[in-house]
């Protein structure tokens, strides 16, 4: 029965794979408090987490405290809020949850369009500029640990 859960996680995983090239990795993003980031450069000395959300996303709702976690815990996390509003009404959205993961606000979806993101939540693994891990849904903690671990194995 675990042998088929994952491979169909797996399977699953595969065909909801978000389209992310190297280039687009390396386009220059801005965080709610104006911090300049580039994917690419992030994930060249440990694997950079990117969680793509919405605070209108039932599941993300779950998911969030895990990734809030990871940036408590030192973990390189970016997180890319989907069409959430505007910067204010989303930092407003933040600071009522005490949430202090970096976001950059996608507000207007042209992002996620762009890298073929179709379900919230998204978590990629980025190392050394290249997408080497993906998931789609809900994922635990442990599930987040264990992609990093592996990534950062890889390298």
């Amino acid at each position: 029965m675990l042998a088929l859960t994952v491979a169909v996680v797996l399977v699953v995983d595969t065909l909801r794979s978000p389209t992310v090239s190297g280039q687009q990795l390396s386009q220059p993003l801005h965080t709610l408090d104006g911090k300049g980031v580039d994917l690419a450069a992030l994930s060249q000395d440990k694997p950079l987490l990117v969680y793509i959300w919405a605070t209108w996303c039932s599941i993300c709702r779950h998911t969030t405290p895990g990734i809030e976690q990871r940036v408590k815990d030192g973990d390189n996390v970016l997180t890319i809020a989907l069409r959430s509003g505007d910067d204010a009404s989303l930092e407003r959205w933040l600071a009522r949850r005490r949430l202090s993961m970096p976001v950059v606000n996608d507000s207007a979806g042209r992002l996620a369009a762009a890298w073929q993101v179709g379900v919230t939540p998204t978590l990629l693994v980025v190392s050394k500029g290249k997408v080497v891990s993906s998931t789609t849904g809900w994922t635990s903690g442990p599930g987040i640990q264990l992609r990093l671990w592996w990534a950062r194995l890889m390298q």
